[in-house]
């Protein structure tokens, strides 16, 4: 290769990384809306074989995405909605939100009776049902009963369209009138013993997990928080929604890149100037590794359209892998001195190069396997940016490195020196064999305390205040956790109702027992038609005499007029679902009905209310036709636990792929010395979590993949470099130190993330990387010497 050729090569590699870099700056920065995805829900993997359970979580999860709920709470009635009204007037002056709720405008709680009124035979609870059946039910005790009931204060029918109680029974029953919040003073409030707790409601104008809407939002009620509680002693405002969680897990990303980034980039470049005694390969080292870094985020917005918060920082700690391409070529030119041929020194590294690129992308490549989307962004980025990271030592670092360069500091090559020997010594002979025998009898008691823990909530670790707060409002307002929903499927909608009257039977057995609190569904607002007539059923022979009746209410105290108009009304009208679903009290409940999204059928969802476990849940559900409970969290748990599983067979599987390619290159007898490190590393390194109790996840599985490529990486890099610098004894072994320091520096900051996740990929990384360097002198041919 000439001269000009390798000047051309890094001119057009430097035209494409321009591109590149332009494509980023515009995916990043040049659209609307920030690609940085904060929503924790679209990491997530699919769990669920039904399509249109995937498609219904989708719909709960983001049903109140983008709603704020706020609470005012003060032991003074006054304070509480003084302050509720003031806060609804300053949200609503910013644009922020679309809609603000405080002040409920005025109307008549009838307005809520009215629509039920002409349906009103066909609806009755179940306690009503069982009494009407009875031969022995008497008619004129639930008539005087009703009309010596106390007055009702909130949703109740007018005694004359409703002697007998029945559709107040059934109002009763309806989420509306269970909810703790009334209307006091046009507010909506609770009491309890310590005070009042007034609800306030805002709706934003865009999408929670958008970072200008979070910081407007987050804006706006902070300074109105400040002021309430300034301005009415006593209030706290206890707020919740996935506006604070988004908010929350975007500054905890952000702190850990700028962590990671910051002290990795510090140390890293400290390190190589100590090494190397000059700025230039700092440099170089960086611009190399800086293209990765680009080109793999570019990539990886373009494919995925989206960039996740823990690829955002992996990507910072993917700094400590990817310089190690150019470090090697840099230490091969400090090694060479006066000899340094640019052209001579890139095929000395091509191989170690090529063959550690290979060994990483395969683990890589394994991590992507996972169904996961955040993995597998995290497995495209690494590909990309370590692809791009050797193809710019390959293609440009040639061109910039033309004069010869400082031999490598002493000090580093005789403390490697050093290091070498020893391990050198201990590994090998009778010394080695016990040495292993010694290290072994003290990894069994850990391996034997390794245990694990699948729960999709280690996936983060949001505030405890936030939780504190949402279990608060929770419990104040009756709202449920969204978490987990029956999806109810049938042939039509009548089906889909009547199992939905058959798991809410089990439901409210379950509520009688005290493992429930309760549960919102449709059937429960308005019965199937066949529940319907057959309510009607029971009241035709009540009205099949109309003259009784007639007496009954007359000597009851009724005027004749509400007499003729009640007896009028029978026999009424089914209510019918599509028909509901228009009125303004199905609001709140229109996303229980699953109409829309069923291509075959009909569907609708029940959500049960309370911390019930997943297998009461399922119980309740067991062996109802078209009744599937679905609970993501639990479904992508065992999701996370299966493939956990699978880590040992990837890991063995990886290993297979590696053997006959070390076979090949160095001969069948060397093959278990290469292999010896990565693999004795990842032993070793799950018997200090087994020590620690550290619980082992996905992310310990999908590191100890990394930590096999890597420690193979450097028996390559020690194992090809050797033979070039027998004139300088362990300056190869310091260049792999470097490269394991830098890892150490990046990926080992990981453990102290904000995200458990990331923390223990860290912590797996940190000890691996550790343990796989100190043993990688091992990897080559001892040398002869005196015991």
């Amino acid at each position: 290769m000439t001269q000009r050729n390798l000047w051309l090569r890094a001119i057009g590699f430097m035209v494409a990384t321009l591109l590149v870099t332009l494509l980023g700056a515009w995916l990043l920065f040049g659209r609307d809306r920030s690609p940085i995805q904060t929503d924790l829900l679209a990491m997530l993997p699919a769990t669920e074989r039904n399509p249109l359970a995937e498609v219904a979580a989708q719909r709960l999860a983001h049903a109140n995405g983008d709603r704020v709920v706020l609470v005012m709470a003060n032991a003074d009635d006054a304070q509480a909605k003084a302050a509720a009204r003031e806060l609804g007037k300053m949200l609503a002056k910013d644009e922020v939100f679309a809609s603000v709720t405080a002040e409920l405008p005025p109307f008549d709680l009838q307005q809520l009776v009215t629509p039920f009124l002409a349906h009103r035979f066909n609806l009755l609870t179940d306690a009503d049902r069982q009494a009407l059946a009875q031969p022995g039910y008497d008619p004129k005790q639930a008539l005087a009963q009703r009309i010596n009931e106390p007055f009702v204060t909130g949703i109740g029918t007018r005694l004359q369209d409703d002697p007998f109680g029945w559709l107040q029974h059934w109002l009763e029953q309806q989420p509306w009138s269970r909810s703790p919040l009334l209307p006091e003073d046009n507010l909506l409030t609770a009491h309890r013993d310590d005070g009042s707790y007034v609800l306030v409601t805002a709706t934003l104008s865009g999408s929670s997990y958008d970072d200008a809407i979070q910081h407007r939002a987050l804006a706006a009620l902070d300074q109105a928080g400040h002021s309430i509680e300034h301005d009415h002693p006593g209030t706290r405002v206890l707020r919740t929604g996935a506006l604070f969680y988004a908010a929350s897990a975007r500054s905890g990303a952000e702190r850990d890149v700028h962590r990671v980034g910051l002290v990795s980039t510090l140390g890293i470049g400290v390190l190589l100037l100590l090494v190397f005694r000059s700025p230039g390969p700092l440099l170089l080292a960086f611009l190399s590794t800086a293209i990765g870094i680009v080109a793999a985020t570019a990539v990886s917005v373009l494919l995925f359209g989206q960039i996740y918060l823990l690829t955002l920082v992996f990507g910072a700690a993917l700094l400590g892998e990817a310089v190690d391409y150019s470090i090697q070529y840099l230490t091969a030119r400090a090694n060479a001195g006066h000899a340094w041929e640019p052209r001579q020194g890139l095929q000395q590294v091509r191989p170690a190069l090529l063959l550690a690129l290979g060994t990483s992308l395969l683990g890589y490549a394994l991590l992507g396997m996972v169904p996961f989307p955040a993995l597998r962004q995290m497995a495209c980025f690494a590909v990309v940016g370590m692809a791009t990271a050797c193809l710019s030592v390959f293609f440009l670092l040639p061109a910039l490195l033309q004069r010869t360069a400082k031999p490598l500091s002493s000090l580093s090559v005789r403390c490697a020196q050093a290091m070498q020997h020893v391990v050198v010594r201990a590994t090998a002979g009778w010394r080695g064999a016990s040495l292993a025998a010694f290290a072994l009898l003290l990894a069994v008691p850990g391996w034997m305390q390794m245990h694990h823990d699948d729960d999709v909530h280690l996936l983060i670790s949001p505030p405890a205040d936030l939780v504190t707060q949402e279990k608060q409002i929770r419990d104040i307002t009756g709202l449920g956790n969204g978490t987990q929903f029956y999806l109810v499927q049938g042939a039509d909608q009548e089906q889909v109702l009547q199992r939905e009257e058959a798991l809410e039977q089990r439901l409210q057995a379950m509520t009688d027992a005290g493992q429930l609190q309760g549960w919102i569904g449709l059937a429960g607002m308005v019965p199937s038609l066949q529940r319907q007539r057959a309510n009607h059923a029971l009241l035709a022979p009540l009205f099949a005499q109309p003259d009784r009746l007639r007496h009954w209410l007359h000597d009851a105290g009724f005027r004749d007029a509400d007499i003729d108009s009640y007896l009028q009304a029978w026999p009424g009208t089914p209510l019918n679902l599509q028909d509901w679903l228009k009125t303004p009290a199905a609001t709140p409940f229109r996303y229980l009905w699953m109409g829309d999204e069923a291509q075959r059928g009909a569907a609708s969802l029940v959500l049960p209310q309370g911390d019930a476990s997943s297998i009461l849940l399922k119980q309740a559900a067991a062996n109802l036709p078209g009744v599937t409970l679905v609970d993501k969290a639990a479904g992508v748990s065992e999701l996370f636990g299966r493939y956990r599983r699978y880590t040992g067979v990837w890991l063995l599987a990886a290993v297979l792929l590696i053997v006959p390619v070390f076979g090949w290159r160095y001969g069948w007898r060397s093959m278990p010395r290469m292999l010896a490190p990565p693999v004795l590393g990842i032993g070793f390194t799950l018997a200090v979590l087994g020590y620690l109790h550290h619980p082992l996840t996905l992310f310990h599985g999908m590191a100890l993949m990394l930590v096999l490529g890597v420690g193979a990486n450097y028996a390559v890099f020690l194992r090809e470099g050797e033979p070039h610098v027998t004139h300088r004894p362990g300056a190869m072994y310091a260049s792999v130190l470097l490269s394991a320091i830098t890892a150490l520096l990046s990926f080992g900051l990981l453990a102290w993330s904000s995200m458990p996740a990331l923390q223990d990929f860290g912590l797996t990384l940190l000890l691996g990387i550790g343990f796989t360097a100190v043993l990688v002198p091992a990897s080559t041919a001892p040398r002869a010497s005196s015991p």
